[in-house]
């Protein structure tokens, strides 16, 4: 049945409904390349192309933020999203040549690796036409890889679609294509969920007026003495690139175990891991310090009045940022110790919602005055991580449809963090998509980092494996 009403004056009116405090970071973030989430599907069976796109609907009329539309008023200088009462996306096909056209026959990576990076730079809301009627926040197209591999990928505005958001996504897609993408009802009013901002339970984001001058010139002064891994190329524009860090299941459960046993998360172990490798990056001495930033990213959904789930799609994550003095003689866990510690003492001090309107502001005053940060590089921080991990395992949803991988995460090549991890745990292994910004940095200095974070995360493994093994002898 066609999405076309056949009297346009009867359609009802979109509803409006302005942009938070967060939300509107990222719309000033998305145009300059940071922000793009992209969900994208290996797939070893053709695309059942209206299947997806009845699913797809469906997705839509569920959560209405997916079928709404960023609008920029450049009169009011307002951003807001516009969500019209029915689903109207369409998935754009690339058949063999239109894909070939676009892959570097002589890449170091995969065409589906090539693929993914392409669409982290797609960037559609570069720049918005003022009278037009906003521009969709979700897009998807499928492209033919050979005779058995095609792609689907999804390309969305991560203010309508957070990491926690994109994983419910994610699986909230394969349930319903290998259901058949049975219909839906319009979620509620159709109203897009209100903004972070709207639903901060009173009191939690107080703070005094000179405590947030004080903590302001606190976070810029102390940008300054920030550490950077080397950069390579600070003239040439920007793209989004990934490399790929994985543990197989043994290291993986020593790791969890690991910070079980400590009361920590994963997040601090990979931040100490990205820590000793990029000190150790600069071949320095042992003795010499050097300050890093860490961005930590908390989902708040459960914290809200009134509580969201996963569900609830949007962009409802804070950010903790703390600073960190390493040395060449710092050990894992003493440093993931050290990291997590920071993080969870912040975020008991509710850091997480004082300080966000705090972080929003510097965020966009990088965005407006590069020169601000090292070589204009618009670097805020070393690295970013997530509090939570996503947990995923195979099923026959994945056998029934062909999906033989996929990755998600989002672009950082305009205003953020060297290196963003977004962490998973597969299958029962560690699996992180880490994206950076190329040719700031390299594929292969950052393949490079990876490599030996990966040795520090296994060194570290063994050493408790063995420190175990001692204590029970």
């Amino acid at each position: 049945m066609s999405d076309q009403n056949p009297n346009p004056e009867s359609m009802p009116e979109p509803i409006a409904r302005p942009v938070g405090g967060t939300e509107y970071s990222w719309c000033k973030a998305v145009p300059v390349g940071t922000g793009i989430t992209v969900l994208a599907f290996l797939l070893t069976k053709p695309p059942n192309i209206p299947l997806l796109q009845n699913a797809l609907h469906n997705l839509q009329n569920s959560h209405p933020i997916l079928r709404s539309k960023h609008h920029f008023d450049p009169a009011t200088n307002t951003h807001s999203f516009l969500t019209p009462p029915t689903p109207h996306l369409q998935i754009q096909p690339f058949d063999l040549p239109s894909t070939a056209s676009i892959l570097q026959t002589h890449s170091a990576v995969s065409p589906f690796h090539q693929i993914f990076e392409h669409e982290l730079n797609l960037n559609t809301w570069r720049d918005p036409d003022p009278l037009s009627a906003g521009t969709d926040v979700l897009f998807a197209s499928t492209y033919t890889l050979s005779e058995s591999q095609w792609a689907l990928v999804l390309r969305l505005h991560t203010s309508a679609c957070d990491r926690a958001a994109a994983a419910a996504l994610l699986k909230e897609l394969l349930r319903s294509v290998g259901g058949g993408g049975t219909e839906r009802e319009l979620k509620g009013n159709g109203e897009v969920i209100s903004a972070l901002e709207d639903l901060i339970p009173n009191g939690k984001a107080n703070k005094p007026f000179w405590a947030r001058g004080v903590d302001m010139l606190g976070y810029s002064l102390n940008s300054f003495r920030l550490s950077n891994i080397e950069f390579e190329d600070v003239s040439l524009p920007r793209t989004t690139q990934m490399v790929k860090l994985r543990l197989n299941p043994e290291h993986t459960d020593q790791l969890l175990a690991g910070c079980k046993s400590r009361g920590i998360k994963l997040c601090g172990v990979l931040a100490a891991a990205g820590l000793i490798a990029a000190h150790a990056s600069k071949h320095l001495p042992d003795h010499q310090w050097e300050k890093y930033a860490v961005v930590t990213l908390l989902d708040c959904r459960s914290l809200l009045d009134p509580p969201l789930s996963a569900n609830d799609f949007g962009f409802y994550h804070s950010a903790i940022m703390n600073s960190h003095d390493i040395n060449g003689e710092n050990t894992l866990w003493e440093l993931a110790k050290r990291c997590y510690t920071a993080f969870a003492d912040a975020k008991n001090s509710n850091k997480h919602f004082s300080d966000m309107s705090d972080l929003n502001f510097l965020m966009c005053k990088a965005i407006e005055n590069p020169g601000l940060t090292p070589s204009s590089s618009m670097r805020t921080a070393f690295v970013s991580v997530f509090e939570d991990l996503v947990i995923d395992d195979s099923s026959e949803v994945h056998q029934e449809l062909g999906l033989e991988d996929y990755e998600g995460c989002a672009s950082v090549h305009g205003v953020g963090p060297s290196i963003a991890i977004f962490d998973a745990i597969r299958d029962g292994g560690l699996n992180c998509a880490c994206v950076y910004p190329s040719p700031l940095h390299s594929r292969e200095q950052m393949q490079g980092l990876m490599d030996h974070m990966k040795s520090v995360l296994v060194d570290g493994c063994t050493v408790d494996s063995e420190s175990e093994i001692s204590s029970s002898a």
